[in-house]
């Protein structure tokens, strides 16, 4: 975590508990509003549970399809114990924010397949990426993860792979450096210039195409955002990115993949599975099918991406897909692949809260990837922070523990 967050998290912690089934009316819709802090904590401890569930089924012979579906069960039905209580005679809108994609070795992200779909299952030594989000009344959570197949669940460790440990370290670190670099003042040039010093001290590119985001209520990419490269002049107009200042009661997805290889993601033959409404956008759709499909669509994710598995007739919605992304209405979230080199992918939430930046999602970097490259000396300092900051809180949350057995 972040150097504040022992303190930050505490304070959503010991929120009442009745916080947890009490939605707010007409009132702010960001963290400046403690029942939308709480939602947003609520949401990110789903996220880390169903991450951890995900890890222990990544296993040799496990089916892709079938972790994705496993990790949306675990997503609704954690959601579905959480403000069960109508608002103005409706329900609490809560559930999958962002569909469980399981992208595996050179696949680096969105991949969530349909049910028609054979996909070879995974093996061991293959390079799993997951990806996913959970939203409770449209506060959303998000988190990435990676990890190594083992031979089999009694292994310690998978297959050794040197140049695939180097770079998850590299953007495990990015991701707590950048996390602890977004707070109120500073920029977004600030955390890429930060991620690039980590980048370059582990002999690793980032990928060029991912991008860290604000993120609202029922807004996923927000218009701020962060680049992970420091831009170029010849960069092309369209993957420049503005400048922004981060402001207190802000939250943002701190995305970081890395490569060892070009950085350049490119785009697959696999079909895009993954779209999501642009609520700017109409048009007059001539085809019944994709008329049919934009229908269900603005009734049931409006806002949110969806992944094609959830419509209740694939076959029309495959049809009619297509003429909805040439108008521009549904946004596609292509499946990349680096074919150049390994790519390991980590993503957290984070909360500028007055006290500080709060890191609330995220899986700690599996223990089995480790390099003898050391980053550099300002970035060791950010990162010896965040591991006191830990420790601390670890010794907390043990002394709290202990305080309970005694008074039993």
């Amino acid at each position: 975590m972040a150097p504040n967050d022992e303190e930050n998290i505490d304070a959503v912690e010991e929120s009442d508990d009745d916080e947890v089934e009490e939605v707010a009316g007409e009132e702010a819709t960001d963290l400046s509003n403690s029942d939308v802090c709480t939602k947003y904590q609520e949401a990110s401890k789903i996220v880390n549970l169903t991450l951890e569930g995900l890890v222990t089924q990544c296993i040799p012979g496990a089916k892709i399809l079938d972790l994705c579906e496993f990790g949306t069960k675990v997503m609704e039905a954690a959601a579905a114990k959480l403000y069960t209580k109508k608002v103005n005679g409706k329900t609490v809108d809560r559930g999958v924010a962002f569909p469980v994609c399981i992208s595996v070795n050179d696949t680096v992200c969105n991949f969530s397949p349909l049910e028609t779909e054979e996909v070879e299952p995974l093996k061991a030594g293959d390079i799993v990426k997951m990806d996913l989000g959970c939203h409770l009344d449209g506060y959303i959570a998000v988190a990435a993860h990676t990890c190594v197949v083992k031979e089999s669940a009694d292994d310690a460790e998978p297959p050794k792979d040197d140049d695939l440990a180097k770079c998850a370290v590299a953007a495990y670190n990015a991701m707590l450096v950048a996390a602890a670099s977004i707070t109120a003042g500073k920029t977004n040039t600030d955390v890429t210039l930060a991620v690039d010093r980590v980048a370059k001290a582990y002999g690793v590119k980032p990928i060029s195409s991912v991008r860290m985001h604000q993120m609202k209520r029922y807004v996923l990419d927000g218009v701020k955002e962060v680049a992970l490269n420091v831009p170029q002049p010849d960069d092309p107009e369209e993957e420049k990115v503005p400048d922004c200042t981060f402001e207190q009661a802000e939250v943002y997805a701190v995305d970081v993949a890395m490569s060892t290889g070009d950085g350049r993601a490119r785009l697959g033959t696999e079909r895009t599975t993954i779209f999501k409404r642009n609520v700017e956008q109409q048009y007059l759709l001539k085809s019944k099918a994709s008329r049919q499909l934009l229908g269900e669509v603005d009734k049931r994710f409006p806002t949110l991406p969806f992944t094609m598995r959830q419509l209740t007739d694939v076959r029309t919605a495959k049809l009619g897909i297509t003429e909805c992304v040439n108008h521009g209405l549904l946004t596609p979230y292509p499946i990349l692949h680096e074919y150049s080199g390994k790519v390991a992918h980590f993503k957290c939430t984070v909360l500028l809260l007055p006290s500080g930046t709060a890191r609330v999602t995220g899986l700690s970097m599996p223990e089995y990837f480790k390099t003898d490259v050391q980053p550099d000396e300002e970035t060791q300092k950010v990162l010896t922070k965040i591991a006191d900051a830990e420790a601390k809180k670890a010794a907390k949350k043990a002394a709290k523990k202990k305080n309970k057995k005694k008074k039993k």
